[in-house]
């Protein structure tokens, strides 16, 4: 008697979720933060970091990377698709960039983006970062393990094996660098007390493990270019 209702609801939420998803991974849905970032000033020689909302939440970037002049690209939501899409514009305008810096991906996954499709999409931004700036260091940072998402840590753990591969064959024009780990416990699961209420953001503490790694690499890599 009440199966009809039940299963309308039950479609419903599937109908849903796809729309929602189909909906996320639009890369349009970022246009007017990418135009925010048009009107912002740019620094000559500046550290790109481009990414999803744990760039876009690291508000410490700049003080975090100092003395290194950086400019903050990440907005909340982005797949590397969508990075891609707008790649091009956001690279153009910060002349001779020093270093590029992708984080993205985890929410692809999360999405249900298989990890072939977002390695594919980071090897595509890879030659549009490379277009952009052709001798700057391009910089792939793991992706996070994070308490709210376990379902996709398999497949995050698959995608961070195949960047890290990438990069080691690449002649040194593309960089690895292995953050998230900092962040795990010693069975290799996220410490929550390094993640805010949402198990998917770092807080401060989480942000200053990555630091830790990050501007030590960065300043060494790049004091030696010049």
């Amino acid at each position: 008697m009440h199966r009809a209702p039940l299963l309308s609801l039950v479609v419903m939420a599937f109908v849903g979720v796809f729309l929602l998803r189909r909906l996320l991974r639009w890369p349009r849905l970022w246009e007017l933060t990418i135009q925010a970032f048009d009107r912002e000033p740019v620094t000559a020689g500046a550290v790109v970091f481009v990414g999803s909302s744990s760039i876009r939440f690291w508000t410490t970037l700049a003080r975090d990377m100092a003395p290194l002049h950086v400019q903050n690209r990440g907005f909340g939501g982005a797949t590397v698709a969508g990075v891609c899409f707008y790649a091009r514009r956001i690279l153009v305008r910060t002349p001779d960039p020093r270093a590029i810096l992708l984080y993205a991906g985890v929410n692809d996954l999360a999405w249900g983006v298989s990890a072939d499709r977002v390695f594919e999409d980071v090897a595509r931004f890879l030659l549009l970062a490379r277009e952009a700036a052709p001798t700057a260091p391009i910089y792939l940072l793991s992706l996070q393990l994070t308490p709210a998402r376990p379902r996709s840590w398999p497949a995050v753990r698959r995608l961070n094996e195949r960047m890290a591969l990438l990069a080691e064959r690449s002649g040194g024009g593309v960089r690895y660098v292995d953050v998230a780990a900092s962040v795990l416990d010693a069975n290799g699961h996220p410490r929550r007390e390094l993640f805010v209420l949402d198990g998917i953001h770092m807080n401060a503490a989480g942000y200053a493990r990555w630091t830790a790694i990050l501007r030590h690499r960065l300043l060494h890599d790049l004091a030696a270019t010049h």
